[in-house]
Order: structure tokens, then C-alpha cells, then sequence
């Protein structure tokens, strides 16, 4: 851009003076006088492609109805090629699956062509487009070799005028392995012992650690102690008896008896031993 360009415009016969007016899409651009036949230069600038379409020069004289008009003409653009965008639906992709890679340049004069490569080397022929769209491939990922790195290269009718796009690499995608299956079961197994064990816990844990904590003291003669537990209706309350153990007692009788030959007393000793289950023993003695 930024370019200055030059038209001609000159007629062959009619009679001196000549104007000359140049128009751009049948708007007037500029204007010049000539007093002789020979060509006159307008020196234009063309700054952007708005500046570049149908241009026509008008030559008249003083005689009237003697107008005429130049066939049009057109400048061709020739802009420098962007650096290309080379994309593709699919940043994964697995062995034997057929992946698309874009390559579009934003700006540049048509047609520009297009070529893909693969670590340097050229993978299709070059393809050529007529309008501002993105040149398609289709590559087959045959193996792991073609997981590589890819680039696309843009160029158009100007010369020294190439430019590359960025490195794309495909990624290897994630196949399922047939051990998934089982990891799913052991998963479901799992949570059915969380939920069983949830549900153990209000009906059996539960009960069983309140009895416990509940159980009431027993008494020295192993009777079941008579305090209030707190009543509910979520627990069982249990209590250990145990026999009564039979005790024993012992009762010394003193009989004294005197003798009237000797005039002497004897001392008649008798222990009695009382069961208290209920047997009785029978009663001793011991004399002195």
C-alpha cells in the first residue's frame, strides 16, 4: 500500500484545446488541460483497496456534443500474504482416524496457494484459491509416526513473498481399556457397602452401644439395681443375676451341768450351723 501509480489519457484527433477529467466508479478524481494533442499523467496514490476499482478519463473540447470517454481500466492489487492460521476441528486423535487441518491467510492479494507439510515435508500437492477461504486437507493418522508437528505455507503472486504459519500438533486421544468395565463394578460394589453399612448403623450399632451404656449397676446381694433408666423406645436394657451364694452362720450353746457325786460342773459346749439356702446341719457338741 502506499503505492503511486500513474494513467494516461490522450485522444488522437479533434481540435485543441482538450480537457481531460478522470473519474473513479463515475466520480470525479481529478482534472487537466491540454493545447495540443499530446497525453496527460494522473498521478494517483493508492493507499488502501478502496482506492483500487474502475477508473475512466473523459476528453472535450469547445465544440459542442464533442465528448468522449476512455474504455475503463482496472489496477490489480497486489498485497503482501498475512501469516497463515493453520487449524483443525480435532486436537486429538486416535490410530486410523481421519483428521482435516485449515490453512487460511487473512490478507493478501488473489489467489494465493496454499501447501501443508509435515516435519518439512510437503504432504499435498498445492492448493490454489480463487477466494478468501481456507485451503482444506483430509490426513489419514495411519500410525504413531503421524503424530507429528504440521505446517501450512501461504504465497501469492508477489515475489519474495512466503510466509509459514504455526507448528499444530495432534495429541494421542485416551482409548477405554478393557479394565474399565470391572473399575465401574468395583465402584458400584463399594457403594452398596457404604449404603449397607449406613443403614446397619441406626438399626444395629446404635442399639447395641446404648445397651451397653445403659446396663444398670448390680447390687452386693446380685440383685438388678433398682434406679430409673431412661426410658425408650430404641433400646433393650439387659441384666446379669447372679446366685446367691449360701452363708453360713454359727450359733455357740453353753450347757453347764453339776454333777452331785462330784460337786463339780461340767461344761457342755453345742454349735448349731444355719444354712441359709435352707439345708440345716445337724447340731454338735463338744464336751469338756
Amino acid at each position: 500500500m502506499n503505492q503511486n501509480v500513474s494513467l494516461s489519457c490522450h485522444s488522437d484527433s479533434g481540435s485543441p484545446p482538450v480537457r481531460y477529467t478522470l473519474f473513479k466508479h463515475s466520480q470525479k478524481v481529478s482534472a487537466l488541460n491540454r493545447t495540443d494533442l499530446t497525453p496527460v499523467l494522473f498521478n494517483l496514490t493508492i493507499n488502501s483497496a478502496s482506492d483500487v476499482g474502475e477508473y475512466k478519463c473523459k476528453a472535450e473540447n469547445e465544440i459542442s456534443n464533442g465528448e468522449k470517454y476512455s474504455r475503463s481500466f482496472n489496477f490489480t492489487l497486489k498485497e503482501p500474504v498475512s501469516k497463515p492460521v493453520l487449524s483443525s476441528p480435532n486436537s486429538q486423535a486416535k490410530t486410523g482416524q481421519n483428521v482435516t487441518l485449515s490453512c487460511l491467510s487473512e490478507k493478501g492479494s488473489l489467489p494465493i496457494t496454499y501447501t501443508f507439510f509435515k516435519d518439512k515435508q510437503s504432504i499435498q500437492a498445492p492448493v490454489k484459491m480463487q477466494k478468501r477461504e481456507a485451503a482444506v486437507i483430509s490426513v489419514l493418522i495411519k500410525s504413531f509416526s503421524d503424530f507429528g508437528m504440521y505446517k501450512c505455507k501461504a504465497e501469492n503472486r508477489l515475489r519474495n513473498n512466503t510466509k509459514y504459519s504455526n507448528s499444530f500438533n495432534f495429541t494421542l486421544a485416551e482409548e477405554r481399556s478393557n479394565s474399565q468395565p470391572l473399575i465401574i463394578s468395583l465402584g458400584l460394589i463399594l457403594l452398596l457397602l457404604a449404603i449397607g453399612l449406613a443403614l446397619a448403623i441406626p438399626f444395629f450399632i446404635i442399639p447395641s452401644y446404648k445397651a451397653k451404656k445403659f446396663t444398670p449397676p448390680r447390687s452386693s446381694t446380685g440383685h438388678t439395681s433398682t434406679e430409673k433408666v431412661e426410658e425408650s423406645e430404641d433400646y433393650i436394657t439387659y441384666a446379669e443375676i447372679e446366685p446367691i451364694q449360701p452363708e453360713e452362720e454359727y450359733v455357740n450353746l453353753s450347757v453347764i451341768q453339776r454333777d452331785e457325786q462330784e460337786n463339780r460342773a461340767s461344761t457342755t459346749i453345742y454349735s448349731k450351723v444355719l444354712i441359709r439356702d435352707g439345708a440345716q446341719a445337724g447340731p454338735l457338741h463338744s464336751p469338756e
